[in-house]
Formats: structure tokens, C-alpha cells, sequence
């Protein structure tokens, strides 16, 4: 990185104070985000792997040759003092941040799994990992609301909490505490008035692609219940729009097929996508 990392980048989405906070609870030597930054006992390093013009660039962010379009985060470990850092209130200000901004509610749990992993070796506490699902527990309970208040905040919050669960682990095993919670997120995004809407469809497929497997070996009778919902949604709801319609149908056979993507798959569905 050479100088680059010598230079102060701002946490452009905080004000100053909760800079000072992240800087001081995730402390390291750089730090890019799309629209926040954190920094503390571990650097997080968010890399351009496409044409900045299209992705936002910003001053320092590298690229990477040959790798597919999009963003790329890398989180390093390092000493630092979590002891001397209030991380309760750096959970909520991970999960508010969450909640409002898609790209960060997507890479959110392999920085709280990085934060709880530190402080689990330097503390010897859980302070963070509770604050955190207490938080994800109460806007589990508050669902609805934010649904019906900020329909992008309620993906925002589907797309972490299921990230959560992807990287949340207890003896290498995930977490009990969420299996229903997520199901019952996955549930409502199942609903018709939710498969009307492709924002919503979308949200639903990814996750499904993401935890989908380590869902059914949860509960595999939950698994069944959601994929008859969608089954029924695609044959018999009506004004599904085209691509969502497509969407279902790939996830349906997604799961058919073991959780696994065929070639003939994959052609026919992201050819037809990019169509």
C-alpha cells in the first residue's frame, strides 16, 4: 500500500465522534468502505475489481486484475486494546449502518465475526456478540413496522441478519438463536404481496443461494413448508413480474438439484437474466 496508508481516509456515512469510536474499536493501518469505514483491532480493506467509474471508486481503494466486478473485502487481525472501547455501542452502530446501506448490510457479518473472534482472545467477553443479537432480536420483533416504514431498510435487514448467520458460529456449528428468526424473515419475504415485488423476490433468492443448505440441515421440515410457498407463488399467484417468475423457478430447481448450480443451469438462468 505504501503511502497510501499512511493517509487519513473519513468515515464519510459517521459523524466525528462515531469515527473516533470505530477507529478506536477497529483499530489498524487503513480503512475503505463504498460509504463508512471502521477501524480498530483488525484493518478492513474494501478492494475495486471493476471500472471505477461504474462502481464509485474512491482515493486508495486497489484493483484487482482479472477478478470479477464488484467489491472485495479483506479483514487483517491485529492487537489493539477492545477492552477500552464501549462495544455495545459499537454493535448498534454496525447494525444501524446495516440498515440503511445494502452494500455494507452484505459484508457486516465477516466484520462482526472479526470483532467477535478479537474480543473472545483479548477480553475474554461477549459483550459485542450480545449487544449484537439483542439488537438483530429487536429488530426481528419490529419487522413489520420496518417493512412497512422502509420496505430497502427491511431488505437491509433480511441481507444481515442472514449474513449473521452465515459467519456466526458455536462449536462450528450455527447458531440455534437465529435458525427461526431467519426462517421466519425467509417466510415473509414468501408472501404474496412480497413475491409482487422484485426487490423483495431478489432478496429472498440471494440469501436462499447464500444459507439456503445450512438452513435445511437445521430444520429441513421449515425448508419444505418455505419451498411449498414458493412452488405455489410461481404456479398460481398471479402479476409476478417476468424476472421474478424466472427467479423462483431457479431457486426451485436450485434446491432440486441439491444446492447445487448445473452448467445447463447457470447458462440458461444468467443468460436469460442479462437478456
Amino acid at each position: 500500500m505504501g503511502e497510501t496508508g499512511k493517509e487519513e481516509y473519513k468515515i464519510q456515512s459517521f459523524d466525528s465522534e462515531t469515527q473516533k469510536l470505530l477507529k478506536t474499536a477497529l483499530k489498524g493501518q487503513q480503512v475503505f468502505m463504498s460509504s463508512s469505514a471502521t477501524q480498530g483491532f483488525c484493518t478492513i480493506k474494501w478492494t475495486c475489481t471493476g471500472p471505477c467509474k461504474d462502481l464509485g471508486c474512491f482515493p486508495g481503494a486497489s484493483k484487482q486484475s482479472g477478478a470479477k466486478e464488484g467489491w472485495v473485502l479483506t479483514v487483517f487481525l491485529f492487537s489493539a486494546e477492545p477492552s477500552n472501547v464501549d462495544l455495545e455501542k459499537v454493535a448498534n452502530i454496525i447494525v444501524d449502518q446495516s440498515l440503511k446501506d445494502s452494500v455494507f448490510s452484505k459484508e457486516a457479518g465477516r466484520i462482526c465475526y472479526t470483532i467477535i473472534q478479537a474480543e473472545s482472545k483479548q477480553v475474554g467477553q461477549s459483550i459485542f456478540r450480545r449487544s449484537l443479537l439483542n439488537r438483530l432480536q429487536q429488530e426481528y420483533k419490529d419487522r413489520e413496522e420496518l417493512r412497512t416504514r422502509s420496505l430497502q431498510a427491511w431488505i437491509c435487514y433480511v441481507t444481515f441478519i442472514c449474513n449473521i448467520f452465515d459467519y456466526l458460529r458455536v462449536n462450528n456449528m450455527p447458531m440455534m438463536a437465529l435458525v427461526n428468526p431467519v426462517y421466519d424473515c425467509l417466510f415473509r419475504l414468501a408472501q404474496p404481496d412480497s413475491l409482487q415485488k422484485e426487490e423483495e423476490v431478489d432478496c429472498l433468492v440471494l440469501q436462499l443461494h447464500r444459507i439456503g443448505e445450512q438452513l435445511e440441515k437445521m430444520n429441513s421440515q421449515r425448508m419444505d413448508e418455505l419451498f411449498s410457498l414458493l412452488r405455489d407463488g410461481f404456479l398460481l399467484q398471479e402479476g409476478l413480474s417476468s424476472l421474478s417468475q424466472l427467479l423462483l423457478l431457479e431457486i426451485i430447481e436450485f434446491r432440486a438439484a441439491d444446492w447445487k448450480m448445473t452448467d445447463a443451469a447457470q447458462k440458461y438462468y444468467y443468460s436469460e437474466v442479462t437478456d
